[in-house]
């Protein structure tokens, strides 16, 4: 009997697996340059990013995450203070400590209050994701700072663009309809826009008195130097008095216009 050859079975073609979808980066550890990767498609691709957001594991990620962000606009306020760029001069170094701490507690609480809206919408998802959407949403504001020194259109950027990325992730991350979420956050950015251009208006009021009211100081301060001196240089206790009133009556009414200013800021 003939050897019968046992039939090979053909292979079939490869199982080629469906490619996984590439979402925002997924960091293990602190790592720079996933920290830069995942600012740069904050700003370009806030979609994609958050479709691809892990909804949890841990505050950490988002945290650090927040806290480079805030270091980051801290130094960009710092060096453009310096060149003469923001108003604040010298003193506008001090935001590369303060700038990092006030984000990190306002993103805290900017994550409990949208995590009561996003639930009012009839969301599922918990407070660590509310953070985790608020937190990587700090990658705008190395950009909004530099923008920010032009008067008023730094605060129309920053609550519109942060606006536009709630309600990404209220269809990307909560699952809302984009319809819903662009009324609900529609109607909180035209609050914020209210709010942001006339807290910034009556900022730029009282600053502008308060330059106004140094250089009057400043020439009235000079001007006693000569209090009550005749050409011969002897005290003249008329020209003294004149000279004190007028101080005085300056003082004043720099006093009045401070006052003023900070009562239409409020």
């Amino acid at each position: 009997m003939s050897d019968q050859e046992t039939p090979t079975p053909q292979e079939g073609p490869a199982t080629q697996e469906s490619p996984q979808h590439q979402g925002a980066p997924q960091p293990t550890g602190f790592d720079l340059g996933t920290v830069i990767a995942q600012a740069t498609q904050v700003i370009t691709d806030p979609g994609g990013f958050y479709r691809g957001m892990a909804k949890g594991g841990g505050y950490s990620e988002p945290l650090i995450f927040a806290l480079v962000m805030g270091v980051v606009s801290g130094l960009v306020f710092g060096v453009l203070s310096i060149i003469g760029l923001t108003g604040a001069g010298a003193a506008g170094l001090g935001a590369v400590i303060f700038m990092p701490i006030g984000l990190l507690i306002g993103s805290f609480i900017g994550a409990a209050i949208l995590f009561v809206i996003w639930k009012l919408m009839g969301s599922p998802e918990n407070y660590e994701t509310a953070y985790r959407c608020v937190a990587y949403s700090t990658g705008i504001l190395p950009v909004v700072t530099i923008i920010g020194i032009i008067p008023y259109l730094g605060t129309v950027v920053r609550v519109i663009w942060g606006i536009w990325l709630m309600i990404i992730a209220s269809t990307e991350v909560h699952g809302r309809s984009q319809q819903t979420a662009m009324i609900v956050f529609g109607v909180l950015g035209l609050l914020g826009l209210f709010s942001g251009l006339s807290g910034e208006h009556a900022s730029r009021n009282v600053q502008e008195a308060v330059e106004r009211n140094a250089a009057e100081l400043e020439q009235r301060m000079q001007s006693l130097e000569n209090l009550g001196v005749n050409k011969d240089g002897e005290i003249d206790p008329e020209k003294m008095g004149r000279a004190m009133g007028e101080f005085f009556k300056g003082m004043e009414e720099a006093a009045r216009e401070a006052e003023q200013a900070a009562q239409e800021s409020n």
